[in-house]
């Protein structure tokens, strides 16, 4: 096994020498060292990111793709921003925020990422599980049992990637081909779909590219054909339909923020660098491996899972849906999905806001009038309809081919979960080195590894109903709460000069870093603030109430811990010890 200190000498060698041929040269060893951006891209293209475009594409079509290239856009600064302060100081993050900034917001990261890492890694153990029994291995019996037993192998096969990593030399190389492998995956499965929608000319290609310019008036209209639809409607649709539609797509545009950089992600970026041996040396290849590894295959795969999910969903509804036979209209795949919000529709004074708590003469009288609704507010009801990849991949057979839709959408779902997990459970060994303060012992990043893999496959048992709600209002608040916040550590970082010194950005090179980092930083902000203020002021049951005063409760906590942990600094950053 070769030596990690040769290999990195050797990297550093081959990029000098690829500097000095030019530009040409210098990008083929990017190419052949590039690494890190590859684990941020397995990471961010998982079940979040796939079920995120799948909404985004059925409710607001090709014209909300601005909004992942925009979302990708402030993560990549954010993350060459912490890879230019770990390469220039050779710093452990956590330390290096612990010392300079403030160690409530050290502590904070390190827990939110822990805690976003076991959390997420049970839907990425359902999603891999959903692949393979639905679409590429369909048949067998789906019990308990069974989905804890694929879980159980999926832990062993996912154990045995990352002790590739652990290993080093080989290992290492083998770890990243099979990661690249991965994701190269992903994303001709998605772009596959598209070529052949393409081809068969079912696509506005125009409109597409239209949908990469951003369009701010989506924050707080309706967009695409569910305007169109709207305009259809009558006062009272509109009245009805506007705000649902509005709400539904500014959470979407939010979570499609969050999903493209997560918190975990802000950890996993500089921890990667360090376990390499990069240098300050490999800071534009840190820059470059950003780009080629994380952002294009994110920005690809999610614009292509749009582009399906638009072709199919938006702004349609089946046949048997827009039927007035109210036998026939109950009969659609749609409307058990759409049932509560048709009653509401039609009988806004109703007893009850649950169609199937009617009496069968009320069910009856109910299902009548929403027989009868307009075309135009049965397409906006379908269009707000949460799909998931087998019904896209349904959708589509009879274009691309039963079996090859499934076979298609399996391979890339199954490659999203899979991956994903090996990430979070990678990171988890990261975060657990750090909190026993042991940066380089493999025990405790085995043990990390092992808790998020170990929780990722209780999800047969934990991951519905009340648990599956409130973990993801705990993990999802509590990592988008922090995601401005570290943003904002981050930007004091790069502007530290008791952290970089002379590596310290000045003059033109500052300006650009601060007016970046800042509109990252207010973007981050927006969405942080509106999905708090969301929560909160949902009151629509008394769950919806409770979790809004536990999401305000950790606002409360997190604000306190940092204001402790700034008036706890010591005067003099270089002289503190952090374990």
């Amino acid at each position: 096994m070769a030596d990690p200190i040769d290999r990195v000498a050797r990297d550093r060698e081959l990029l000098e020498q690829g500097q000095q041929q030019g530009l040409t040269a210098t990008l083929a060893v990017y190419l052949r060292l590039a690494g890190p951006g590859w684990l941020q891209s397995a990471i961010t293209l998982g079940g979040g990111s796939l079920a995120g475009a799948l909404f985004l594409g059925a409710l607001g079509g090709v014209s909300l793709l601005w909004l992942q290239l925009m979302a990708i856009t402030m993560g990549v600064i954010m993350l060459s921003a912490i890879s230019y302060v770990t390469l220039s100081t050779g710093e452990r993050p956590f330390a290096a925020i612990h010392r300079h900034i403030n160690p409530a917001l050290a502590w904070s990261w390190l827990l939110a990422t822990s805690l976003a890492n076991m959390i997420w890694c049970m839907p990425q153990f359902a999603l891999s599980y959903t692949a393979l029994q639905k679409n590429l291995l369909p048949g067998w019996e789906d019990s308990l049992a069974t989905q804890w037993t694929v879980s159980l192998v999926l832990l062993g096969i996912v154990s045995a990637v990352l002790a590739l990593h652990v290993r080093g030399g080989w290992g290492a190389r083998l770890f990243d081909m099979l990661l690249k492998g991965l994701v190269g995956l992903v994303v001709l499965c998605f772009a596959g779909v598209v070529a052949l929608l393409g081809l068969n000319g079912e696509l506005p290609w125009g409109e597409i590219f239209r949908g990469f310019w951003p369009d701010l008036r989506q924050w707080t209209q309706p967009s695409g054909q569910i305007a169109t639809l709207m305009a259809e409607t009558s006062e009272g649709g509109q009245a009805f339909w506007g705000p649902r539609v509005v709400s539904q797509q500014r959470s979407q545009m939010i979570a499609a923020a969050a999903t493209a950089v997560g918190i975990n992600m802000t950890f996993l970026m500089p921890y990667s660098l360090l376990h390499r041996g990069w240098d300050r040396t490999f800071r534009g290849l840190a820059r470059f491996d950003l780009l080629t590894g994380m952002a294009i295959p994110y920005v690809l795969v999610t614009s292509c899972v749009v582009i399906a999910a638009a072709h199919a969903f938006h702004g349609k509804a089946d046949k048997a849906f827009l039927s007035d036979d109210p036998a026939v209209f109950s009969s659609s795949p749609t409307f058990a999905a759409t049932q509560d919000t048709l009653l509401a529709r039609v009988q806004p004074d109703a007893s009850t806001s649950k169609y199937l708590d009617l009496s069968p003469e009320q069910q009856s009288n109910a299902l009548a009038a929403m027989s009868q609704l307009p075309d135009a507010e049965k397409k906006i009801a379908a269009s707000m309809v949460r799909r998931n990849a087998d019904a896209l991949a349904q959708t589509l057979a009879p274009l691309i081919g039963e079996r090859l839709a499934q076979v298609v959408f399996g391979l890339g779902v199954f490659g999203m979960g899979f991956s994903t997990i090996i990430i979070l459970m990678l990171i988890n060994g990261y975060v657990v080195q750090e909190a026993l303060g042991q940066p380089t012992g493999r025990g405790a990043f085995v043990v990390g590894c092992l808790i998020a893999g170990g929780v990722g496959t209780l999800w047969p048992f934990v991951w519905s109903g009340d648990s599956q709600f409130w973990f993801t209002i705990v993990a999802s608040n509590f990592g988008m709460m922090l995601l401005p916040i570290a943003y904002i550590t981050f930007w004091m970082m790069i502007n530290s000069r008791s952290l970089l010194g002379n590596d310290k950005p000045s003059g033109l090179s500052a300006i650009l870093w601060n007016a970046l980092m800042l509109f990252a930083v207010a973007g981050a902000c927006a969405a942080a603030g509106t999905s708090i203020y969301d929560r909160v002021a949902d009151t629509s049951s008394p769950r919806a109430i409770l979790a809004g005063r536990v999401v305000l409760g950790m606002v409360a906590l997190v604000l306190v811990a940092v204001v402790v942990g700034f008036a706890m600094k010591r005067p003099n950053p270089k002289s503190a010890e952090v374990r």
